[in-house]
């Protein structure tokens, strides 16, 4: 009975290892010691008492959120409301369940960040807990400048980016009849503690997210938060500004698809707005460079591309494997895999009479699930209803499109023979298109002002 905290708080406290009780301690301390909140027993905390610590890294309504999900923690088993503010037990019970719990509490924590009533939660009141989650990520690794290159700012659209990430993230949700939490239909729908706890064991971005607020919004235990696999390191050769199709959500996104090895940096190969509207230059830059990620805009604003596994090469087969996907980002974030039907997994060519020119991914000959002709700025997707590499929908706005804006990005780190056959021209790796610029009478103009790397 002499021990300031409870049986149970005890217990929760043995989920950190020592040295991060006692980092969990000196928050609590000085939050508790607060000087603008003299009315508060030193052996809790208010409102004012976090807002004061956490400053502007993070929104006022997620701030409020967790404070309401602490103070509704009851570590007694006696029905009660809300304390009036956050005890040490509490606060220790709290950050256990969000930063070392299961899934099954970090739905408990969840619950009471949603709602002061005990029982289930109406899907509309998750989809506005998720879109705060969402937007608070960003929110606080813009404000502690780790956004690692990539720009917080809200991609141009129809539908701001924080809400399309969170419709995917609530596209996973199963409801208690089997059933996904798909249009605006279903946000009168309940969502007990079952269905929160399956949504955050099924979906890794819920929990991942949770611990970014509250390691960088409170700065604690921030060297156990891994940020290299869930926001790559942009590398951009250019000297000049480069602002990409691609918002840091986006990139978070698609990097979670990605191999694990090949999450921690996206460098950048080609961009139509760097390097030209042009085809020969597209092959150019992406040629033997390794996995690489090609995303582009069309002209109704609709974002999406393809995660390469293997180098593009210039041939008239098909390549790649089944670690190969089609995305799409806007108007709606989701991913296609491989459905086994066949292996028209990637495809790149170019000079040939009798056969497509131009880069596909999916599907068939004049029929890919991505395509982008060889007369660049033009592409077509067309299934119909899916395609059948990926079972893809159509991912433009219309079947045959055209775009402005295209991006290609090698992922992870490169071999030392994909350096060597990066540096190279296409006219090297290419004799039919050197032979084909000697016949038109075109000099070479990079002849002579570099040299030709040996083969090995």
């Amino acid at each position: 009975m002499g021990n300031s905290r409870s049986r149970v708080g005890q217990s929760f406290c043995s989920q950190f290892l020592p040295e991060e009780q006692a980092e969990i301690d000196r928050l609590f301390d000085a939050l508790s010691s607060d000087k603008n909140s003299p009315n508060v027993s030193s052996k809790s905390f208010s409102l004012k008492a976090l807002q004061n610590h956490v400053g502007e890294a993070l929104p006022p309504e997620m701030v409020t959120r967790l404070y309401d999900g602490m103070r509704r923690v009851n570590l007694t088993g006696k029905a009660k409301g809300p304390s009036e503010n956050v005890s040490q037990e509490q606060f220790t019970a709290s950050m256990s369940h969000l930063l070392k719990g299961n899934s099954e509490e970090k739905s408990l924590m969840i619950m009471k960040m949603i709602s002061a009533t005990e029982g289930p939660v109406k899907a509309r009141e998750v989809q506005k807990f998720t879109e705060d989650l969402v937007g608070s990520v960003v929110h606080v690794l813009s404000h502690r400048q780790e956004l690692r290159g990539w720009t917080g700012k809200e991609a141009p659209g129809p539908t701001p980016r924080v809400q399309v990430l969170a419709a995917q993230l609530l596209s996973e949700m199963k409801l208690q009849d089997g059933k996904r939490l798909l249009g605006p239909q279903w946000l009168d729908c309940d969502c007990d503690r079952a269905v929160i706890e399956d949504w955050v064991f099924t979906v890794p971005h819920v929990a991942i997210f949770l611990s970014v607020v509250i390691c960088k919004g409170f700065l604690v235990l921030c060297p156990s938060l891994d940020l290299t696999t869930l926001v790559p390191e942009r590398q951009v050769d250019q000297g000049r500004g480069f602002e990409s199709i691609l918002d840091v959500l986006s990139v978070m996104y698609i990097n979670a698809q990605l191999p694990r090895e090949q999450r921690h940096r996206w460098r950048l190969l080609f961009s139509s707005e760097l390097h030209g509207h042009s085809f020969s230059q597209l092959c150019g830059h992406i040629t033997h460079r390794g996995p690489c990620v090609a995303v582009l805009e069309d002209h109704d604003k609709h974002v999406f591309g393809g995660f390469a596994s293997c180098s593009w090469e210039v041939k008239p087969q098909f390549q790649g494997d089944n670690r190969c996907f089609l995305f799409s980002i806007c108007p709606s974030m989701a991913v296609y895999t491989h459905t086994g039907y066949n292996d028209h997994y990637m495809y790149l060519n170019h000079g040939q009479q009798t056969i497509p020119n131009g880069l596909g991914m999916g599907g068939q000959h004049n029929y890919f699930g991505l395509w982008v002709d060889i007369d660049f700025g033009k592409g077509h997707s067309r299934a119909k209803p899916t395609c059948t590499t990926y079972n893809s929908p159509q991912l433009s706005a219309q079947e045959n499109f055209q775009f402005d804006k295209m991006e290609v990005w090698a992922v992870g780190d490169p071999s030392e023979e994909q350096l060597a056959k990066g540096n190279k021209s296409i006219l090297d790796t290419d004799p039919e298109a050197q032979a084909l610029l000697e016949i038109s009478g075109r000099s070479r103009h990079s002849e002579g002002l570099r040299e030709v790397p040996d083969d090995e």
